[in-house]
């Protein structure tokens, strides 16, 4: 029977709806397993960075693509892989399932919620790298992102998608820094992730209780790759509290802030990874991409232009130094990647200093385009004035006599580093930080004994926030100092004085 047109137009039309369906469904072998680093064979069209499968729904990333072979990093449970167990192919990167449910929650690198108050509801997958923004989808950074430390909001002011290191030895108050500062986030806005890589369990555990009694656990996010946990997990924890901190700001537009506490320990895991994979050490036995890891990370953090939201992503790396050497291989890597840093000194710490922040060695790069103009108006010779003192107090040491111009300057950079000294936990806002620095640079505390000086401080504000709150409110509105302003808050301070003397007489 010969075909018409009408029935070859409908076989044609057939052909063009079949869809071909084509899987490529690669399966090797693991060869050789160990220290949860899987060596592969059999995958010639894997990718760097690909997830790969192992039985019993267990996951591994790519890291080395070798001639003859395949090198993988196991990401749960690398002691039930063995060595002749297939592995396949998935096509996908590592990514994190994200949504809002996170907020207030404890979880671990691979997404998995570690404060038994059940399971999470998430919107999205997101890839854990991802490329920084270029120059054109980015903004100046000049809105201040307020940490509640009088010292660093004068001295070394953070701006929103600015990267500020802190930086010192152990014990002198990095992670308490970078905790008061999601704390003073808390009415802002500001959604906090705070990555604890190599921490102890119960550090954690201290953490979220103080962000929970303080109200701020609600907007922040907690990664937690304890010492315990395996390295591969403490080498993710940062990319992934940066993957959700982007969700925020991309999807939500938010302004974000994430803490890494601390790169120090996520170099050390990088480091064992990368050494149990044969990769040849360099410096200090690290690898020679472990710049490269700490830039990419941190170059993501960003203030975004209008087009794409205009939220943004600001980074507080720590760095943990052995005996103040700042000028070590990780510290100066990490130094060069920021913004500028806070440098926290032992000795300052263990005379009392609190925050022990060497006003010296601190610096922002981004300064005055972070602060507000009152501020930026009462903190100008501040910087100055403290390496002045510091430098004359040493020389003071060697001389029995000095004239009365050194005795006044010697005395007031006392009671300027006395009064920059602030309680953990107790952040001040931009407007009170205000009046206590403007009482400070105006000479106002020279005849009040240094050891009364914060006493003295706290009274003043309770005392401007119960009778004179329109000073606060002008502070908080115009964010400037006014001569009028100023002239007021002189004289309620002055006028006070006179009240605290009588009240400190008669406690005495």
């Amino acid at each position: 029977m010969p075909l018409t047109d009408a029935v070859l137009k409908n076989i044609q039309q057939k052909i063009e709806n079949v869809e071909l369906i084509s899987e490529a469904n690669e399966v090797g072998s693991v060869i050789e397993s160990a220290d949860g680093i899987a060596r592969i064979k059999g995958l010639s069209s894997a990718l760097n960075g690909e997830l790969l499968e192992f039985p019993g729904k267990i996951y591994g990333t790519i890291f080395n693509l070798e001639k003859e072979e395949i090198v993988c990093a196991i990401l749960e449970n690398h002691t039930k892989v063995k060595e002749g167990a297939w592995v396949k192919r998935t096509g996908h990167v590592i990514g994190i399932s994200v949504g809002k449910s996170m907020l207030g929650r404890v979880l671990n690198p691979m997404g998995d919620p570690l404060d038994g108050l059940g399971p999470l509801v998430t919107d999205a997958v997101i890839p854990l790298e991802r490329p920084a923004p270029g120059v054109v989808d980015r903004e100046p950074v000049r809105v201040p992102l307020q940490t509640g430390y009088k010292v660093v909001d004068a001295l070394v002011p953070i701006g929103r998608g600015q990267r500020e290191l802190i930086i010192g030895d152990r014990q002198t108050g990095k992670t308490t820094l970078a905790v008061d500062t999601i704390i003073s986030q808390k009415n802002t806005g500001v959604i906090s992730v705070y990555v604890a890589v190599g921490q102890k369990e119960s550090t954690v555990v201290k953490l979220r209780h103080q962000l929970e009694t303080q109200d701020a656990l609600q907007n922040t996010i907690i990664i937690d790759a304890p010492a315990s946990a395996p390295a591969i997990e403490q080498y993710l924890a940062p990319f992934v509290g940066c993957a959700i901190a982007e969700y925020f700001m991309y999807e939500h537009k938010k302004d974000t802030l994430v803490i890494y506490d601390d790169l120090s320990k996520h170099a050390a895991a990088y480091r064992h990874i990368s050494l149990l994979m044969r990769r040849p050490p360099g410096r200090e036995a690290y690898p020679g991409d472990i710049f490269y890891l700490h830039s990419r990370l941190l170059e993501r953090a960003a203030k975004l232009s209008q087009r794409l939201g205009g939220g943004s992503m600001t980074a507080l790396p720590i760095i943990e130094t052995q005996g103040n050497d700042i000028a070590a291989y990780i510290p100066t890597n990490v130094i060069s990647i920021t913004d500028g840093q806070i440098f926290l000194e032992a000795d300052l710490f263990n005379s009392g200093v609190r925050p022990a922040v060497n006003a010296g060695i601190s610096v922002s790069r981004v300064g005055g385009s972070a602060q507000i103009k009152a501020i930026r108006q009462i903190s100008g010779t501040l910087r100055i004035d403290l390496a002045q003192y510091h430098e004359k107090e040493a020389f003071s040491m060697f001389s029995s006599e000095l004239d009365k111009e050194t005795l006044r300057q010697l005395h007031t950079g006392a009671t300027m580093v006395e009064l920059l000294k602030q309680d953990k936990n107790k952040p001040l806002p931009i407007e009170e930080q205000v009046v206590s620095i403007f009482a400070g640079v105006r000479e106002l505390l020279s005849d009040i004994p240094v050891a009364k000086i914060l006493a003295f401080e706290a009274a003043l504000l309770e005392h401007i926030r119960a009778k004179y709150r329109d000073i606060l409110e002008d502070i908080q509105r115009t964010k400037e100092l006014t001569p009028e302003l100023a002239e007021t808050l002189q004289s309620v301070i002055e006028n006070y004085k006179k009240e605290f003397g009588n009240v400190a007489a008669v406690s005495h």
